[in-house]
């Protein structure tokens, strides 16, 4: 069946079928397609039940607790916009029901359309997972020649990062969480491998996880880096001050001592299995091995380092 008629679920999707050139396909979005900045004046077909922007992220945290514990849904479809858009094609993920629309709203969707369409799930862990996600998104609108020429061209560049030479192996911790401390799982650890470090407590693939704050004390890491899901590198830095910069503890750990703490801005180049992912390794290079790619250019605003 042709694709005419698509509504995207997940942000990373939508940043693909701009970059391919199929925006005129696209018909619906969710409140977190913010990039590029015309995806923002599609129509939203998912919207979060609570404003994330004016909660800290224990509020947060607490909000989706509460959510989940008495079953109720982190997204809510604007059933309006979904019959407008009229899909034929929805794109999705199972990935993390907290962070993007999932099976609940996928079905509820179907139910509301009240016909038969197209749905493609993605549900990637680790790099190769996200470039064939993009082969995969390619194929089903019609681009696969578009698609594997992208996966080509990312694929030279990271090959570029992981060839270099590296005289060091700092050992890296990266936080996917504040309050409470998260690790950042799933294709972060591999991301943090492929400069040349050795990433700590997480492992490639698996799920993210609450952690607490002696195994990052027996950890111990040379550099710690901040990737709060969701938020950019000022958001990340008014949730440092908050809750650690003062805290007793904190100061206790090398990196901190060693001023090699640092905030990235997780939202776009990190939180989500997207083209873009890409440049986030480029932006852990210049970060953790900074002698070597101190010509790389990242994006003006990607990181900051802390203290």
């Amino acid at each position: 069946m042709k694709v005419e008629r698509i509504v995207s679920f997940l942000p990373s999707a939508t940043e693909l079928i701009f970059e391919l050139g199929y925006s005129n396909k696209l018909y619906g979005v969710t409140h977190e397609c913010e990039y590029p900045k015309e995806a923002k004046l599609k129509p939203r077909v998912i919207e979060s039940v609570f404003d994330s922007k004016i909660l800290s992220s224990k509020q947060i945290d607490d909000k989706i607790i509460e959510l989940m514990s008495v079953g109720k849904d982190i997204f809510r479809l604007n059933t309006e916009n979904l019959k407008h858009a009229n899909p034929d094609l929805i794109i999705s993920q199972e990935i993390c029901q907290v962070c993007s629309a999932y099976t609940n709203q996928v079905d509820d969707a179907v139910n509301i359309l009240g016909r038969r369409l197209d749905v493609l799930t993605i549900n990637p862990h680790d790099i190769q997972g996200i470039l064939l996600t993009i082969i995969d998104i390619s194929k089903k609108i019609d681009a696969e020649a578009k698609g594997r020429k992208l996966v080509e061209s990312l694929t030279k560049r990271i090959n570029y990062i992981k060839d270099k030479k590296y005289d060091k192996c700092p050992t890296v911790l990266a936080i996917e969480w504040i309050d409470p401390f998260f690790t950042a799982g799933h294709w972060i650890p591999e991301m943090i491998e492929s400069v040349g470090a050795r990433n700590l407590i997480s492992k490639k693939g698996e799920h993210s996880r609450k952690m607490t704050f002696d195994e990052i004390k027996n950890a111990n890491p040379d550099i710690i880096i901040l990737m709060p899901c969701g938020f950019d590198v000022e958001r990340t830095i008014k949730e440092y001050k908050k809750n650690l910069e003062k805290n007793s503890k904190w100061k206790t750990l090398e990196a901190v001592k060693r001023q090699n703490v640092f905030a990235v801005d997780a939202n776009s180049f990190f939180s989500k299995p997207s083209l873009r992912t890409i440049i986030g390794i480029e932006i852990l290079g210049k970060i953790i091995q900074s002698k070597v790619f101190a010509d790389l250019m990242v994006p003006v605003k990607s990181y900051r380092k802390i203290n």
